[in-house]
């Protein structure tokens, strides 16, 4: 499977939905920027070490869906540079996984993962067993939140149903169609609920990660990682004219 076929869905979308028409046009629904609450409050650090974050890795994960949250969470640090959390790679096994070609050997197995306090889903295949596992520890869990077609793994589960949630955009159509009981949101860098939320396409995942980082540590140290990165955070792109 290549690049395109991981980020959407692998094979969900049509061809005519990835044409470069489609790309550089600019219909209605993506000169508006839908308007949804974000429901996300602050969360509660553990009385014991760091908020744990198990980045989920799997066939045909997609490298800046993993890597940017990542260092959003690495970048997140005290005044002398401690750390502020713990991310860590889960997986099937621990044989490497391609990560478009970085060759990543997860940290961690289903079976012996510790309990996370966040789970982060980049566009990815959907295995049955990432599907069962994300279900699984999702009950003891402050977050779970999906990166670009990663919605489509986390949709699987049921945890996105009745709520709101968004994707990449030339995933918008497949999305909606195949799981009616979510409302997709287009248009938002990142859709947010109590416990569970979605960024759309690729570097959107950074926006996510850092509003993570601010509902347990706060605005400034959210605005640090992001300066660190030298990342703007600003709307999403709604077509190709905007970037």
């Amino acid at each position: 499977m290549n690049r395109k076929d991981a980020l959407l869905g692998a094979g969900l979308v049509t061809a005519a939905a990835l044409s470069a028409g489609t790309l550089a046009s600019a219909g209605p629904e993506e000169s508006i920027v839908a308007s949804v609450p974000n429901h996300g409050k602050p969360l509660t650090l553990p009385k014991m070490g760091l908020p744990r974050i198990a980045v989920l890795i799997g066939p045909d994960t997609v490298a800046i869906d993993m890597i940017g949250p990542w260092e959003s969470f690495n970048n997140a640090t005290t005044a002398d540079y401690t750390a502020l959390f713990m991310p860590y790679t889960v997986a099937a096994t621990l044989q490497p996984v391609s990560v478009e070609g970085l060759w990543v050997t997860p940290h961690y197995t289903f079976e012996n993962v510790p309990q996370p306090h966040v789970v982060v889903i980049p566009a990815q295949r959907n295995l049955p067993a990432s599907i069962d596992w994300v279900k699984h520890v999702s009950a003891h869990t402050d977050v779970v939140m999906s990166v670009c077609t990663g919605a489509f793994l986390l949709a699987e589960t049921g945890l996105l149903d009745g709520l709101n949630a968004t994707t990449h955009h030339n995933a918008y159509d497949a999305f909606e169609k195949q799981y009616p009981k979510i409302k997709l949101i287009r248009g938002p860098r990142y859709v947010e609920n109590e416990n569970v939320s979605s960024a759309g396409g690729e570097s959107s995942g950074i926006d996510l990660a850092l509003r993570v980082v601010e509902r347990y540590y706060g605005k400034k140290k959210a605005a640090e990682s992001a300066y660190n990165m030298e990342h703007v955070r600003r709307s999403r792109p709604q077509s190709i004219r905007d970037v």
